[in-house]
């Protein structure tokens, strides 16, 4: 039986290895979880001995394919769960993200393939970070960051990288939101702020803004 501690292990080692693939350093890990790299490295032997991960001395640890399911699952259900919240609890989506950490962990399938067609199986969370579907599979869209967009060009907001509640906020607060129409009007070389039209209101964001929200080129 995975225990709740094994599942944030394993969810945490698939995002900082790229989906589990590439081999995470223990101390990343240990910034990530909050805690020591020597209790990391005996995570990390729990979790090998489980053929949940392999370890490499020296070089880092990644996931097994039954690692990865593990965690596909695990990010499966917390995603559901911020969906609900928002469209059913009237949560903001700077509220769901530490409830859906306790709610992810309810393990019941049954549960959770019924909220999955409660919601109309929903291909993204409130975020724009997409959901994989019962067999595990994630629905990709191109995109790029605000960072990387070109001046002139009009994109649609489809997602964010830093989901923080005081990043989210001032959002909010700027009038910015997935499915939001923003014109790049000029980037500044000096700083690399840029000068945004949002529909019919002229923004200037700075570059911490502008690598944390995905876009999406407007047709």
């Amino acid at each position: 039986m995975i225990t709740l501690t094994e599942e944030n292990y394993i969810k945490a080692i698939y995002h900082l290895g790229k989906q589990g693939v590439e081999l995470v350093n223990t101390n990343a890990i240990a910034e990530a979880m909050q805690t020591k790299a020597s209790s990391v490295t005996d995570m990390i032997k729990k979790l090998s001995e489980k053929d949940y991960a392999v370890y490499k001395k020296y070089q880092g640890v990644n996931l097994t394919e039954k690692g990865q399911s593990v965690a596909i699952n695990i990010i499966r259900r917390h995603r559901l769960w911020e969906v609900f919240l928002v469209e059913k609890l009237n949560f903001t989506w700077d509220q769901v993200h530490e409830v859906a950490e306790d709610l992810e962990h309810i393990r019941s399938e049954k549960l959770i393939d019924e909220l999955d067609a409660f919601l109309e199986y929903p291909n993204y969370d409130p975020h724009g970070d997409p959901i994989p579907n019962k067999e595990g599979v994630f629905k990709y869209v191109e995109k790029v960051l605000l960072s990387q967009a070109i001046e002139g060009k009009t994109y649609t907001c489809i997602g964010v990288k830093d989901t923080s509640t005081t990043f989210l906020k001032y959002l909010d607060s700027n009038g910015i939101g997935l499915g939001t129409i923003i014109e790049i009007l000029y980037k500044e070389p000096y700083d690399n702020s840029i000068k945004l039209r949002l529909e019919s209101k002229p923004i200037v964001v700075s570059h911490n803004v502008a690598k944390n929200l995905f876009l999406q080129e407007s047709n």
